[in-house]
């Protein structure tokens, strides 16, 4: 059994209107955070022998987290304590590497960042170990400016997207003093680390880059070989598509104004307030909504932690949602879901109502992303109903693998009629709160993962062989593993063009993605 903390999963609510991600939610609050403490906690304490430090090189590893115990709601999970996690790295690190001497600190972002780094100019550091624990947290920019060696690790479904966007950056860059690992296997940290040796012997930066480059290499699982469950799609002509398109339309409720936006792949985009989802949220008919929480009481696995009457504004909301598609003449809609919630002007969350319109043949898209909603509804039009799951993607190159993980899915994943699989109603991963769906996805099937730019006019994409669903706690609810089809390297180095949602479909849609891009003069770039 592998020796990875990870390998063990650790287990672990009325203001002006923002249009809220995870991304500026995030960065909101950090207004109102108290600075984090440099001081060192009991276990934060270097490692270090008397006699013989200074042989030692010396590295300082930087955790990047809002605090040591989570206040607030983003990845893992808010109350998420990240001090046995420090520890077991830190102990980890210290028994494998007598001959190197860790000082271990937190910090939240650059200003604290700056801050270490001037007091290591006096310190004597040799190289830095920085941990990407929550997602937005910028820590490695500053230390990346210090021209000392410096690994960056991911802290898995912790810091995934920070550590995604913030390495494809470094890569466009060509950064020349950053290497990262991206494992959930503390053996692979471990041969990272180890590149510091390379310094420690009077290498050059760039030979330390290429070591890590190279044991990343090495610690990545060989490609598997898949006896595919065969999957047909049946798709639209591309100017079938293409005319269906222009008779479809996005709501995007973004705050509380209305406007007409440009279309976005040709479809029409019109914003609308949060107050008139709200009202059809109010006036849903609770009969009706009681019926549908009856429905879900017996398809659902299990439903753990919500109250029958989260359930049934759950419930309202679909209704809700579905009455203002109609009254629009739209079929699609995205919501600013954490900006509403929180500010007082929705009363439910939208994820189950998703999880519904998309089972049927419509599109219900996270916060307010109206990119990924566009590519969810155009190629759900190309292949007959077949629904996107957006998702926010982590990568573990111990298993080849790339996990699509988001609150919402849906489980009808080869169109309306399609077969189901199985799914649990848990709460809102990150703040515990409201309901939202673990869908327990189909595997060894080949699914097609897009997103569209319309400036650009451009679709990214890859493929990959769904081969499990990842049960770990921490993060989004639904978690579906797949083994990329091509170069996993290079599927590290779009995230800081394209961001970090991706969408997946079930199926090869390989040939009507290259066809629509070709009927509208648009390019698909491949990201794998």
């Amino acid at each position: 059994m592998s020796k990875s903390l990870f390998d063990n999963k650790i287990k672990s609510q009325a203001g002006n209107t923002m249009n809220f991600t995870r991304r500026n939610f995030l960065s909101s609050c950090s207004a109102c955070a108290a600075c984090m403490v440099i001081a060192p906690l009991n276990f934060l304490t270097p490692s270090s022998s008397q006699g013989n430090s200074d042989k030692k090189m010396r590295i300082r590893i930087l955790y990047s987290l809002h605090e040591p115990v989570q206040k607030r709601p983003d990845w893992p999970n808010i109350g998420f304590d990240f001090n046995p996690v420090m520890e077991q790295i830190n102990n980890a690190l210290t028994r494998n590497f007598s001959d190197f001497e860790f000082i271990p600190t937190l910090a939240s972002g650059p200003e604290e960042a700056d801050k270490i780094v001037k007091k290591d100019s006096t310190d004597s550091i040799d190289g830095y170990i920085v941990y990407q624990m929550n997602c937005w947290n910028k820590v490695i920019q500053t230390i990346a400016k210090t021209g000392k060696p410096v690994l960056y690790a991911d802290f898995q479904f912790g810091g995934s997207g920070g550590f995604l966007v913030y390495t494809s950056s470094f890569l466009r860059e060509k950064t020349p003093n950053v290497g990262f690992v991206a494992s959930a296997r503390m053996e692979d940290i471990f041969a990272a680390v180890s590149c510091f040796n390379l310094i420690k012997q009077g290498k050059t930066n760039a030979e330390f880059v290429a070591a890590t480059v190279q044991a990343r290499l090495n610690s990545t699982r060989s490609p598997g070989k898949f006896a595919l469950t065969a999957n047909d799609i049946k798709s639209l002509s591309p100017e079938e598509a293409i005319r269906r398109l222009k008779h479809s339309k996005i709501l995007a409720v973004r705050d509380q104004k209305s406007e007409i936006a440009e279309p976005m792949m040709g479809i029409p985009v019109e914003y609308i307030p949060f107050s008139e989802v709200n009202s059809a949220w109010s006036l849903a008919n609770k009969e009706v909504a009681a019926g549908i929480v009856e429905r879900w009481k017996k398809s659902a696995l299990s439903i753990v932690g919500i109250p029958y009457e989260t359930l049934l504004t759950s419930a309202a909301m679909y209704l809700g949602m579905k009455t203002v598609l109609q009254n629009h003449g739209a079929n699609a809609i995205t919501v600013n879901c954490l900006g509403g919630f929180y500010g007082g002007h929705i009363h439910a969350y939208p994820c189950l109502g998703f999880h519904e319109l998309c089972n049927e043949g419509l599109v219900g898209g996270c916060e307010c992303d109206v990119p990924s909603t566009a590519t969810m509804l155009a190629f759900s039009t190309m292949t007959n109903g077949r629904p996107g799951f957006i998702s926010d993607p982590v990568i573990d190159t111990s298993k080849r693998q790339i996990t699509y993980a988001h609150c919402v899915a849906p489980n009808k994943v080869f169109g309306p009629a399609g077969e189901s699989n199985p799914f649990r109603i848990l709460t809102h991963s990150e703040d515990r709160s409201g309901a939202s769906v673990q869908s327990i996805l189909p595997v060894n099937y080949l699914t097609t993962t897009l997103e569209i730019n319309n400036q650009r006019k451009e679709i990214l994409f890859h493929q990959a062989v769904a081969v499990d669903n990842d049960p770990d706690d921490r993060a989004c609810r639904t978690k579906l593993c797949a083994e990329p089809v091509g170069d996993i390297e290079k599927l590290f180095t779009m995230w800081d063009k394209w961001g970090w949602h991706r969408v997946t479909f079930y199926g090869d849609l390989k040939e009507p993605v290259f066809s629509m891009a070709d009927a509208m003069g648009w390019k698909v770039i491949e990201e794998a």
